[in-house]
């Protein structure tokens, strides 16, 4: 495998390349920490505030690191950044970060700043020039350094209250915004779509007819499911948050759980069909108890009794209707 031959191996920069790189990722490090301070500050303000001091505190060294340069190289820096050196992981991009979840941003932030310091410690000790050595090692330390302040404002900015408050919102948004339209469209595919698939199925008992119910069925509830969730609230007010995205996340559930029980009828014998179906009726509704008990707080026994009550009578009224 060839190699990208403006990709240079970190030993075969010179102090004054190794001073520019420093100034680079300070740079870059800097505007990520700005970025994650910008798109957290209306959920998360205490992680805003923590970001903004980390972002002040690389700007500190990226100054220095300036001064330094400018001292015993002149005014021009050289053009140089982790992506012309092989092996230096360069940060990953806020907004991907950003939609992981505040746990994620908070794991990339010591990521960063750990991969920084290991980096140059790395690079110091395969080193055999002394003042390039010592230059990597002070990079190190003050990397380990900006571990131990991020640390520190961290105390300051995040205690354990306002921590805990924080990741309880984020919950309470990710409840709000995922599981509960999620939720509601596995419900309804899981279980409206019971009846038509299962009266198609004994009133021709031929599992293919069965399955292009099941398959139109589920495509058009999913559909509608869709449009209803992202028109009937425009989130501003409920914080349940983007219409679309709350919209396209029931869509896709309720369409999901229409085709589970839809697919075993690809199978040409009625009776297997029909008990794999049936097994997979069971599994779905054992699914939408658990997401209930986990995420709504519902109790384990009620919510299994009510969704098992609730699919059993659809599914009953299918096969009465189809037998008929």
């Amino acid at each position: 495998m060839g190699y990208d031959a403006a990709v240079r191996r970190f030993h075969e920069l010179d102090e004054r390349e190794i001073l520019a790189l420093a100034i680079a990722n300070e740079e870059e490090d800097g505007r990520v920490y700005a970025d994650y301070a910008e798109y957290l500050r209306e959920n998360y303000p205490d992680s805003a505030r923590l970001f903004d001091d980390m972002a002040a505190e690389e700007e500190e060294h990226r100054r220095a690191l300036i001064d330094l340069y400018v001292g015993r190289f002149g005014r021009h820096i050289a053009y140089i950044t982790r992506r012309d050196v092989r092996g230096a992981q360069s940060p990953a991009a806020p907004r991907a970060t950003i939609l992981k979840g505040i746990d994620a941003v908070r794991a990339e932030a010591k990521r960063m700043e750990t991969n920084a310091s290991r980096f140059y410690r790395e690079a110091a000790d395969r080193s055999t020039d002394a003042p390039i050595r010592k230059l990597l090692g002070d990079l190190a330390s003050a990397e380990l350094d900006h571990l131990r302040i991020a640390g520190t404002i961290e105390q300051r900015r995040l205690p354990g209250q306002r921590r805990d408050r924080e990741d309880d919102a984020a919950r309470r948004r990710f409840v709000l915004q995922i599981v509960q339209p999620g939720l509601v469209g596995l419900m309804d595919g899981s279980v409206s779509t019971l009846a038509p698939v299962f009266a198609a199925a004994f009133a021709t008992h031929h599992p293919w007819d069965a399955f292009l119910v099941g398959l139109a069925a589920s495509i058009g509830a999913g559909i509608s499911m869709g449009f209803a969730e992202a028109l009937a609230d425009d989130g501003k007010l409920s914080g349940r948050g983007t219409p679309i995205l709350r919209g396209a996340v029931c869509g896709m559930m309720t369409t999901a759980g229409g085709i589970g029980h839809t697919l075993p009828f690809l199978i040409a014998d009625f009776w297997t069909a029909i008990g794999v179906a049936a097994f997979v009726v069971a599994i779905e509704l054992g699914l939408i108890a658990w997401i209930q008990y986990r995420y709504m707080e519902a109790p384990p026994l009620s919510a299994v009794a009510k969704v098992m009550l609730g699919g059993a009578l659809v599914l009953a009224a299918g096969i009465a209707i189809g037998s008929g």
